[in-house]
């Protein structure tokens, strides 16, 4: 039985309208090329990036809010309900989602590039209800569901943390037309802290004890170390939050040594669990798993180096660009090259009745290689123009992004072409 059978195997009835997670993943995909676009043309301005509307500040929100949220809506929107066995009560809701988000988002976009205060402001309200939303769907299903204690904590605050991110967020867009905030830089940073490892970052960490495992045919991580290990990314995240609003240097490095014994505790249980598992060999989506796990460490090193200004002079924007594009984008697109697939064989027919095996036809796809060698090379040119403060090599880094983003976006296509032709 495959993996995809053992997982949503008589789930079929909690299962969405395939056209609802496939157009966030496909609004993803889009973003993610328009994110390299923008940050090739400002690749002078991006490596000293620290904050400001712009051209920088836009390819950071097309990553933030049009990659990774709206991977993370599409995904939890799908998977969450499978796993707890509590089905959406309507599925109207979460098109709303979609049709404030996505398009709030390009409004938000715009806005940034063209420094056009007031459209700010009404986009990122707009974004906001969307977001919010979002959240209220997934807190119902999280209510309803008792079974999984690990996730539900993650989950429950992810979503406090969402709702801390969207009001900060609107705030930062008001503060751009009005002046109402004493530090805008402050605010800037806890809105990152708190989106980056906050609703992003815990649902990245309790989703992994669902994944991971059924990716590697294994057992779940034990209860009582994974609550201990959420225990302490909850106080990291209160405290880096805490320090960007006071800023106080102390008690963000105190924040980044307790995210640095999460970090270690989880990449712990994750050992465990590929070390247990039935499965060893997990194809390239795990070397992207495995990368990601790394950057997560190194980015709180180097936001603790920035602290104390041991990271060069753009020692902050590396930090901030290690934590999105390094740590979270690297997993996601990890887990997305292996969920998207899964997720369309449940609605084709199946080979033993005529139908196709998507998933063993797309799982050693060739444009997943070109774009797992363009991101890490992307990657690495970028955190060295960075550091260098070159605009050049970021220019390089920005093209070979663009290269491998418009690989997986084809992937992307393929997968819902080859799902709509065999339905």
């Amino acid at each position: 039985m495959s993996i995809s059978a053992t997982f949503l195997g008589g789930a079929k009835s909690r299962l969405l309208p395939p056209s609802v997670p496939f157009r966030f993943f496909a609004a993803a995909a889009v973003f993610h090329v328009l994110m390299w676009l923008v940050l090739l043309v400002d690749a002078d301005r991006a490596v000293s990036f620290r904050g400001g509307l712009g051209s920088t500040l836009a390819a950071t929100h097309l990553l933030a809010l049009g990659v990774l949220v709206a991977t993370a809506i599409g995904a939890s929107i799908q998977l969450l309900p499978v796993a707890t066995r509590r089905t959406l009560h309507a599925v109207w809701p979460i098109k709303l989602v979609f049709w404030l988000t996505v398009p709030g988002t390009i409004v938000l976009i715009a806005s940034m590039c063209m420094a056009q205060t007031s459209v700010l402001v009404a986009a990122a309200v707009i974004v906001t209800i969307g977001l919010l939303l979002f959240g209220w769907l997934l807190a119902d299903n999280l209510r309803r569901a008792s079974s999984l204690a690990v996730v539900g904590a993650y989950g429950w605050t992810a979503l406090t943390a969402l709702v801390l991110v969207a009001v900060l967020g609107t705030t930062l867009a008001i503060n751009e037309e009005a002046a109402v905030l004493p530090n805008h830089g402050a605010v800037a940073l806890a809105h990152l802290i708190l989106g980056g490892f906050g609703f992003m970052g815990l649902l990245v960490l309790g989703f992994s004890h669902i994944l991971v495992p059924m990716f590697a045919l294994a057992a779940a991580p034990a209860k009582e170390p994974s609550l201990a290990n959420f225990a302490v990314a909850a106080v990291a995240l209160g405290l880096g939050t805490f320090g960007a609003l006071i800023d106080s240097r102390d008690v963000l490095a105190a924040a980044a040594f307790a995210g640095l014994v999460a970090a270690a505790i989880h990449l712990w249980l994750m050992h465990r669990v590929l070390k247990t598992g039935m499965r060893k060999r997990l194809g390239l989506s795990f070397v992207l798993v495995r990368t990601a796990w790394v950057l997560l460490p190194v980015t709180l090193v180097v936001g603790l180096a920035a602290l104390y200004g041991f990271a060069g002079a753009n020692g902050a924007t590396l930090f901030g660009f290690l934590a999105l594009f390094g740590w979270l984008l690297t997993f996601l697109f990890a887990i997305l090259q292996r969920i998207m697939p899964f997720l369309a064989s449940m609605f084709v027919t199946p080979p033993g009745k005529g139908g196709t095996a998507i998933v063993a036809e797309l799982s050693g796809a060739p444009v997943l290689k070109v774009h797992a060698v363009c991101h890490g090379l992307a990657l690495a040119a970028l955190a060295a123009a960075i550091l260098l403060n070159n605009g050049t090599v970021a220019r390089a880094g920005s093209a070979i992004g663009l290269a491998g983003a418009l690989a997986f976006a084809w992937f992307t296509a393929d997968v819902i072409w080859r799902m709509l032709r065999t339905k």
